[in-house]
C-alpha cells in the first residue's frame, strides 16, 4: 500500500515597507556566503571550487527572482539560521555556566 502526506502549504508572510529590499540583500548574501568559504578554503578545491561557485550563482539568482518577484513566498535565511545559532550560543551559555558551579 502507498501512502502520500501531503505537507499544508505555508501561509503567505506579512508585507512590510522594505520587506523587498531586506529579502534581496539576503536572498544574494548567502549563496555569497558560501562563495567566499570555497575561494578561502585552506586546500585546492579542484573541480569543486567552480562547480559550487556556478550553483551559487544559479541559486542567487533564483532567489533573487523569488525575493524580488514573489516577495509573499519568500522566508528569510537569515532568520532561520539564526535562530539555530541563538539556540547553540544559550546551549553554550547554559553549559558554561553549569561547568562552574
Amino acid at each position: 500500500m502507498w501512502v502520500v502526506f501531503q505537507r499544508q502549504a505555508k501561509p503567505d508572510a506579512v508585507f512590510w515597507p522594505g520587506r523587498r529590499a531586506l529579502a534581496a540583500v539576503d536572498a544574494l548574501a548567502w549563496p555569497a556566503l558560501w562563495v567566499l568559504v570555497v575561494a578561502n578554503a585552506p586546500l585546492p578545491t579542484g573541480v569543486f571550487g567552480p562547480t559550487v561557485t556556478a550553483l551559487a550563482a544559479l541559486f542567487a539568482l533564483l532567489r533573487l527572482q523569488r525575493a524580488v518577484l514573489a516577495n509573499h513566498r519568500y522566508w528569510f535565511t537569515t532568520v532561520r539560521w539564526g535562530k539555530v545559532a541563538a539556540a547553540l550560543i544559550l546551549i553554550g551559555m547554559v553549559m558554561k555556566l553549569a561547568m562552574r558551579h
